[in-house]
């Protein structure tokens, strides 16, 4: 399994509208490609204790190649063997933050 992580450089948010048209900003964690797909972790973060502080959500990913500079859509993930390696990888990446730190 083919994994590229990505931190951003700069904070990063993004607006999700949850399907009772709530809208809750999130932090972009990182942005991750598993098996040439690429994904999103995001946290919420004005939930008004609505989620747990440290849960994380993950959707598929898409950028518009002709205009970058378009909103990037973020794509639900159905598939439940999809959603488990895309969570593996992020659990590498965050083993992988742990592994930086335990070197400093």
């Amino acid at each position: 399994m083919a994994n590229k992580f990505d931190t951003p450089d700069e904070d990063m948010t993004v607006t999700i509208t949850l399907d009772d048209d709530t809208e809750v900003t999130c932090d972009v964690v990182t942005i991750l490609t598993v098996e040439d797909k690429d994904y999103i972790v995001v946290l919420p973060t004005n939930t008004n204790g609505r989620f747990p502080e440290d849960e994380v959500w993950i959707y598929g990913y898409s950028e518009n190649p002709e205009n970058p500079d378009d909103e990037p859509e973020l794509i639900y993930i159905d598939d439940e063997d999809e959603y488990e390696k895309v969570a593996d990888a992020f659990d590498e990446y965050l083993d992988a933050l742990d592994f930086d730190d335990d070197e400093e």
